[in-house]
């Protein structure tokens, strides 16, 4: 008797020491060691992924752990281990759901394209698959723009949380969700926009219309000031029918059909597309980026001008021009000012 209570001891306290090392001593993972664990994934699959990965001892004293506190459900999503933890801590972690966010900013006036690479640049999906969410995923904006080729100009700068489980279409969802309830702040509504003066110049969808001229506004100038101004001489152009001549919407023409080589030249001015704002008087059929809160409220409101051109001083603002003859004097002082550097 008194051997068999001896070895029950020492069994005892075997498992004692076993369960000690495998779920309170604490491990030390490789340098940053992120794990993915998907929707869906057994306590099993996560225990064996977390081993695997050097985040815990045993996989199986893990379950153990796990089963005896059942009511503590393990979330799945990303984790990011870059320090040592025991593998209760661990258990903690994914109980409560410590997911990992990686941080996507996008800057007021990029385009979808460069969404699409700093989506990439985070980790969290190939770029070319958020290109064709962006392209094809109109749904998420029928109500506001019918017609809509794409989700670009309503992919609404900002800076996002996103975790690797959430799929290209979440994340073009939240972007859009951030465009309407700015949208709703500045009274951006679908039909007529509440106070705008200039409807004559617009298609029947003014909201695409106003999104679309934000989107150059936001290409033409970072200068939040001036964008009424700038919004003013657009606004001129049309009501007499003068093309726009917007760079940025050439720029855009090129990108759209991965032709665009980093540079504009004269030759570029005739390229074959209805978002070429030199051949095609009006606007472009839809949005080149997506602009930010001012540079929409400027199309909305723009300054009250007689001005028809405008260009760079070379110092980040601009000079603008009710005639030719004034603006080639400012074409001229910009040359000067550029050659003179």
């Amino acid at each position: 008797m008194r051997i068999f209570l001896s070895l029950v001891f020492l069994i005892c306290l075997a498992a004692g020491g076993w369960l000690y090392w495998a779920l309170w001593l604490p491990v030390s993972p490789p340098a940053n060691t992120f794990v993915l664990l998907p929707t869906g994934s057994s306590t099993r699959r996560i225990a064996s992924e977390l081993r695997y990965q050097g985040v815990i001892r045993n996989a199986d004293a893990f379950v153990v752990w796990h089963y005896l506190h059942r009511k503590r459900s393990l979330k799945a999503g990303e984790y990011l281990f870059d320090k040592p933890a025991s593998a209760r801590e661990v258990h903690d972690r994914l109980a409560s759901g410590d997911i990992y966010f990686h941080t996507v900013l996008i800057p007021e006036g990029y385009n979808m394209f460069e969404i699409a690479k700093a989506i990439q640049d985070a980790g969290l999906g190939s770029s070319q698959e958020f290109v064709n969410i962006a392209m094809s995923d109109t749904s998420l904006i029928a109500d506001i723009d019918p017609e809509a080729k794409s989700l670009e100009g309503f992919l609404f700068p900002n800076t996002y949380e996103f975790t690797r489980t959430q799929s290209m279409h979440d994340m073009a969802a939240a972007m859009v969700k951030q465009f309407r309830q700015v949208a709703a702040e500045i009274g951006l509504t679908p039909g007529p926009v509440a106070g705008f003066s200039r409807q004559a110049t617009l298609a029947e969808n003014e909201m695409e219309s106003v999104v679309t001229l934000a989107s150059i506004i936001e290409k033409e100038t970072a200068a939040p000031g001036e964008r009424p101004h700038v919004a003013s001489v657009y606004y001129n152009r049309l009501e007499k029918h003068i093309p726009l001549q917007a760079d940025p919407s050439v720029i855009y023409a090129e990108e759209l059909q991965g032709q665009y080589g980093g540079r504009l030249h004269h030759a570029d001015m005739q390229f074959d597309s209805l978002y070429n704002t030199y051949t095609h008087a009006g606007l472009p059929p839809g949005p080149i980026a997506n602009p930010g809160r001012t540079s929409l409220e400027a199309a909305m409101h723009p300054a009250h001008t007689d001005d028809y051109y405008f260009v760079s001083d070379g110092n980040g603002h601009h000079r603008f021009a009710h005639d030719l003859e004034e603006h080639n004097r400012n074409v001229a002082a910009y040359r000067k000012a550029v050659n003179g550097r």
